[in-house]
């Protein structure tokens, strides 16, 4: 909830390089604006004063070292906003463990279940492990997404999911873990905007888009979970 928006930075490049990304010029061919500390700082100061809720830091992790030399800076000239670390899911804990006090609400994707299939569509077979404890290490920190007297959130973990056709059982896998292993208040955002872009055109499983059927289906899973649904 809220009206005034998120105030999104996104970073050149990413630690996961998705074949399918939405985002590909951006995260794989690197297409942005080289800034330096003060220049981010900058940013966020400006992000604050037209009046965003928060600042979401989109692919950070390869770049938290500038991050948070500019938050330093953006920080000493009074941002007060939540910080939104908006990532892949394929964290290093040492590196989570960095940003433990600092970022308020952790929001990574939570993509694949099997190796199989990270390995063939993120050239990452260790990605599931790998989320899994990034995961825990960010529910840790932050615990249950919470709400401020606007409802706006202020703190916490959400996970986000995007349905992919065919693959369902993933899904489930996803949802089973969240549930069982993070907690039963898990907030999850079951994202159903996959279409084919990028070099996903070089698997054929990836050719089509996801049909509304699926979808539905992936809500009625998430409901028979009873996570947090937010859209």
């Amino acid at each position: 909830m809220g009206n005034n928006g998120s105030g999104t930075l996104f970073f050149s490049h990413c630690n996961l390089k998705c074949i399918f990304c939405q985002n590909y010029d951006i995260s794989i061919h690197g297409e942005g604006q080289e800034m330096n500390d003060e220049q981010i700082a900058s940013i966020m100061l400006h992000l604050q004063k037209i009046g965003c809720h928060n600042i979401n830091l989109v692919t950070p992790s390869h770049v938290v070292p500038q991050i948070l030399k500019a938050l330093d800076i953006a920080i000493d000239s009074g941002l007060n906003l939540p910080l939104v670390y908006n990532c892949s899911g394929y964290e290093s804990i040492e590196t989570l463990r960095l940003l433990n006090g600092i970022i308020d609400i952790y929001m990574p994707d939570f993509k694949f279940w099997s190796s199989s299939l990270s390995r063939q569509y993120c050239n990452a077979g260790d990605y599931p492990l790998v989320a899994q404890k990034a995961i825990k290490e960010m529910y840790d920190q932050v615990g249950d997404l919470k709400m401020d007297k606007n409802g706006i959130a202020c703190s916490g973990l959400l996970v986000r999911h995007l349905v992919m056709p065919g693959i369902l059982d993933e899904t489930r896998q996803i949802l089973r873990f969240l549930k069982e292993e993070i907690s039963s208040h898990t907030h999850v955002n079951i994202m159903s905007q996959y279409r084919p872009m990028g070099d996903a055109f070089k698997v054929k499983a990836l050719y089509l888009p996801l049909m509304p059927d699926e979808y539905k289906k992936a809500l009625h899973m998430a409901r028979e979970f009873n996570l947090t649904i937010i859209r």
